[in-house]
């Protein structure tokens, strides 16, 4: 709970609620919420940190001082520094806590890595990757197929099933657009050394890339993908048993909001469909 937040709050709910009532509510002590009420800097931040508030909180605190800082100057010069002591000043820090994931499926087959950690492209739809997650937080067990491409980091084609099969991860394959000459890199699950999958990437012109047996750092930008869609949203949120349809809409609303809004230092802080917009 931010503190200007909370101390608004219990202004606005005078002669409804207590302050002891309230401050049970959102698990704030009293002795807080006295000492909040008296402090100075309250109700009175400057532009440029009414600036750094803003995109804080739009951004619910995915961003840490670096992206802060460069979409803050694109209005003001100010040094990253500056930044990150109004961050840390405020309680503004980013909370994103990266969790690891399960290595999903078991591999049977040995396909060559021919990415071979080469994850910078010139072009789009030329080096794609794929992977598949859990979404242990509904009601039911639910999976994640995506698919990203690595020239602009873009997440092009995605399914969400309950099922972690062939035909899963097939529905996303045949979303991509169709293409010539380009590489798909997967890990050894076997649902991608699977018959009916490799039958389908040949159908397409593919050429297929797989990482080395208990190797994830081969495929590392679809993981840490994944990893940031979990961060910034179910355990940021503290999203545990929802039902299946907050599930998927959560997903889907990430997935929109990675390719259209959030900015990566890579792109020069721009997002993935903001570079690729400006690059054609």
């Amino acid at each position: 709970m931010e503190p200007e937040i909370f101390v608004e709050l219990v202004k606005s709910m005078k002669g409804k609620l207590t302050i002891t009532a309230l401050c049970q509510l959102f698990d704030v002590s009293r002795a807080t919420y006295y000492r909040w009420t008296h402090r100075k800097d309250l109700g009175k931040l400057t532009a440029l940190e009414e600036a750094v508030r803003r995109l804080c909180f739009l951004h619910k605190f995915r961003y840490g001082y670096r992206k802060i800082a460069a979409l803050i100057n694109q209005e003001y010069k100010v040094n990253k520094n500056t930044i990150q002591k109004i961050m840390q000043k405020y309680h503004w820090n980013c909370r994103v806590k990266i969790k690891k994931r399960t290595k999903v499926g078991q591999p049977y087959k040995i396909v060559e890595n021919k990415l071979n950690r080469q994850f910078a492209s010139e072009e789009p739809l030329k080096k794609l990757v794929t992977d598949i997650t859990y979404l242990p937080f509904g009601q039911k067990q639910l999976y994640l197929s995506s698919v990203m491409d690595l020239y602009n980091s873009e997440i092009i084609a995605y399914t969400i099933g309950d099922k972690q099969d062939t035909a899963f991860v097939i529905d996303t394959l045949d979303q991509l657009p169709k293409t010539t000459d380009c590489l798909l890199h997967s890990d050894q699950g076997s649902v991608y050394t699977s018959f009916d999958y490799q039958n389908q990437i040949k159908s397409k012109g593919i050429t297929m890339s797989m990482s080395r047996k208990g190797t994830p750092s081969d495929n590392t930008c679809i993981e840490s993908f994944h990893a940031s869609l979990k961060s910034e949203t179910f355990y940021l949120d503290k999203l545990t048993n929802e039902p299946t349809s907050i599930v998927i809409e959560t997903v889907k609303e990430y997935i929109t909001y990675y390719n259209e809004v959030r900015v990566q230092q890579k792109l020069g802080y721009q997002s993935p469909i903001e570079y690729r917009k400006s690059e054609a």
